[in-house]
């Protein structure tokens, strides 16, 4: 048999025992009373996940492009406009998205590494009319954390509708929507969640859905969401079938979540990513990221001098550990480890000591288990 590898990529994630169990049950039928009963118990949950407490889940086959596409269709129209505050890799895929069917926007962009602030979407918003603001809470490609909660609080009373891209995010790092005033949370099923890929997820709010509502028609068919709504209200009604074991699986990871406590889920990201970065900061890595907008799902890091990024990787992978390469201007010159998910402190620890074993058949010199122990030390903290 092979060697089983510790994923920590942006995304899948390592998928728990129980949802692997969940995945292997027989397939029922996606119209029978199981079927019903646990897609029933994921939406109710997922709006739990997110702090919703009015508003609309939907759990659809896709992925998080499908997500953003669905999330933008239903609530903004051609002939409107709707801002993108990017910082990297996503924000302008919500903007390609807008371009295909004839929607415009404008984008605020950040340099890599850093986050669009605050005031500066504050002063946009006082020179143009815009119906919606999207935001990437997290960019898989440069590390940064967008600081969600005080660009809603901007928003408050702008009139516009506010959306944000979870996917690296929902679950494992703070989302209230309903507390923030966020009126959708588009997110998938493999990132914080820990299951396999193949869902798009996503909650809209009571003023989003009154937005679809308002709308004659949207530029799509399976991505409308008041095709798909009297499913989620009833899961025995037929519309397209859905991915009935992922759906399963995904009612499993949920129920994981809410067994840990939101609040305990996310002191664990950040302890975990405090100690995967206190053990690369000590065996001679770099945050890419700025100090001030690290997220607390992934790390990109930049080398120390004479450490190449392939041969690193390649044998990191042979020591039982894969990381994902820099993506666009950072190709080559930084590794990305994603740290989400239902990870365990033994998994960092087994992660780190493979670091070390790594830096040293390439010949990096470090201070003997300077990382083991810098990681010990943060998770024990």
């Amino acid at each position: 048999m092979p060697q089983e590898k510790l994923l920590l990529i942006p995304g899948p994630t390592p998928v728990h025992p129980r949802i692997i169990h969940s995945l292997s049950q027989p397939t029922v039928s996606h119209v029978s009373p199981t079927m019903v009963q646990e897609l029933k118990e994921a939406l109710v949950m997922l709006k739990q996940i997110v702090f919703c407490e009015r508003g609309e889940a939907i759990i659809v086959a896709g992925a998080g492009t499908l997500a953003m596409e669905m999330a933008l269709l239903n609530t903004v129209k051609q002939g409107e406009r709707f801002l993108v505050l990017s910082q990297g890799y996503f924000g302008q895929r919500m903007s390609d998205i807008g371009q295909c069917f004839g929607i415009d926007s404008d984008i605020l962009q950040s340099p890599w590494g850093e986050v669009v602030p605050p005031e500066q979407l504050e002063e946009q918003l006082a020179g143009r009319d815009y119906t919606a603001v999207v935001s990437t809470h997290v960019d898989t490609a440069t590390g940064a954390c967008a600081p969600v909660k005080a660009y809603a609080d901007v928003l408050k009373d702008s009139g516009c509708l506010y959306l944000i891209d979870g996917v690296c995010a929902t679950g494992g790092i703070e989302e209230r929507m309903t507390d923030w005033g966020v009126d959708v949370i588009l997110t998938a099923a493999q990132k914080c969640f820990g299951t396999p890929p193949g869902l798009a997820v996503l909650v809209f709010s009571e003023a989003a859905m009154a937005k679809r509502q308002s709308m004659t028609s949207i530029p799509a068919y399976y991505s409308d969401v008041l095709r798909w709504l009297p499913i989620m209200k009833d899961p025995a009604k037929y519309f397209s079938t859905p991915c009935v074991n992922e759906i399963r699986a995904f009612t499993e990871a949920c129920r994981i979540m809410l067994e840990e406590g939101m609040e305990e889920r996310f002191l664990r990201h950040q302890k975990i990513a405090e100690a995967f970065r206190s053990a690369l900061h000590a065996l001679g890595f770099r945050s890419f990221t700025q100090d001030d907008c690290l997220a607390e799902t992934l790390s990109v890091m930049s080398y120390p001098p004479g450490v190449e990024d392939a041969a690193f990787r390649s044998t990191l992978a042979d020591n039982g550990v894969i990381v994902a390469g820099g993506l666009g201007e950072v190709a080559g010159r930084v590794f990305r480890m994603g740290h989400m998910g239902n990870l365990s402190f033994s998994q960092v620890e087994f992660a780190v000591a493979a670091l070390e074993d790594t830096l040293s058949s390439l010949g990096h010199a470090f201070e003997a288990r300077a990382g083991v122990t810098a990681a010990k030390n943060a998770l024990t903290a």
